[in-house]
């Protein structure tokens, strides 16, 4: 009998053997691992040349690790009210250097959404071209919005227009309305007073209300309340670039408000400068992002929309898979076990 080690186990075995042999014996494919003995690589052409001898140290290893997963998992899609859809990316219509650039921005980004003002001048701009003109109807469901609002009259008012408007057009987003009833214009923030105030009036009016408020908990739990249909925290100032500047709010707001009711929509809405910004909201457990001057401000808006749906699908992907647990010290991928024995020193 001949006795030898195969990855640091004593074996016995007839002899004469060779490496092929062994590796038939073993049950392994020739072609999917590799041999060394006593510290040399065996090429597979030598594998039936190559005998044993007493006392031989046989190394085989293979491949770990690695592997693809073709077809992404399934994530249940995101209702709002009466409303359900695929992306969770919410974009707006302001501030593109032109009309056609807005149409092909909002295509990049894959939104299904779309926010509007309402506003009375400006019904057609210079060369006599609407908004609504580039607007495809068919694809989108138009938010209107009560931007520019700084009361709760204000803001109802608005709202009562925008839905007359889109009843006119046939939009199914008629009875929904993002809501925005602003403190003051140097930092755009909510007042807390009047947004719940036009909350209630609206919800009374049979509106569907999307309400964009600050990162408070407490106000977050108030608006639900009043029948809001989703409540939209902001991440930092409206248009200021600077992300998710309360991270733990923003998860206290999530807890609050799914608590018992696991689906209610809580978006991040304002502030959003880049794609690791929707990334960071998506991955906090959010259910979705609302922006505009990230992607219409952006040096290249087009190559920004393409980027702010990958981020909102990969974040939201992030956190559906749970990240790993933060550790102090480092945790080797490869497993520390079935290591090529040390060389002999």
């Amino acid at each position: 009998m001949l006795t030898f080690t195969v990855n640091g186990e004593a074996r016995s075995l007839p002899e004469p053997l060779t490496v092929a042999q062994l590796l038939e014996h073993l049950h392994y494919d020739r072609r999917r691992v590799a041999v060394e003995i006593n510290g040399e690589v065996v090429p597979a052409a030598r594998h039936g040349e190559r005998y044993l001898k007493a006392a031989d140290r046989v190394e085989i290893v293979t491949l770990v690790g690695g592997g693809t997963v073709d077809v992404e998992p399934e994530d249940k899609p995101l209702v709002i009210g009466k409303f359900t859809f695929r992306s969770r990316l919410i974009t707006g219509t302001g501030k593109y250097s032109s009309y056609d650039s807005m149409r092909d921005c909002l295509s990049a980004s894959g939104c299904e959404v779309t926010t509007v003002a309402v506003r009375r001048e400006r019904l057609v701009d210079k060369q006599g071209r609407n908004i609504l003109d580039y607007l495809d109807l068919k694809r989108y469901t138009i938010l209107p919005n009560t931007a520019g609002c700084f009361s709760a009259e204000d803001a109802v008012r608005h709202a009562r227009l925008a839905r007359e408007l889109l009843t006119n057009l046939g939009n199914p987003g008629a009875d929904w309305v993002k809501l925005e009833c602003l403190g003051d214009v140097k930092t755009l923030l909510p007042d807390p007073i009047a947004t719940l105030q036009a909350t209630e009036q609206l919800v009374k009016d049979g509106f569907q209300v999307l309400v964009y408020t600050s990162d408070d908990p407490m106000m977050a739990r108030h608006l639900k309340a009043a029948g809001a249909v989703s409540v939209m925290p902001a991440g930092s100032p409206i248009g200021s670039g600077q992300g998710v500047l309360n991270a733990n709010n923003i998860r206290i707001i999530l807890e609050y408000l799914k608590d018992g009711d696991p689906d209610y929509p809580v978006i991040v809405d304002a502030g959003v400068g880049t794609a690791s910004d929707v990334a960071v909201a998506m991955e906090l457990g959010c259910d979705g992002v609302l922006l505009n001057t990230g992607i219409a401000h952006a040096r290249d808006p087009l190559r920004m929309a393409h980027a702010m749906r990958h981020a909102c699908a990969a974040g939201r992907l992030a956190f559906l898979a749970g990240r790993i647990p933060r550790k102090m010290y480092a945790q080797a991928s490869s497993p520390m076990e079935g290591r090529i024995a040390p060389s002999a020193s």
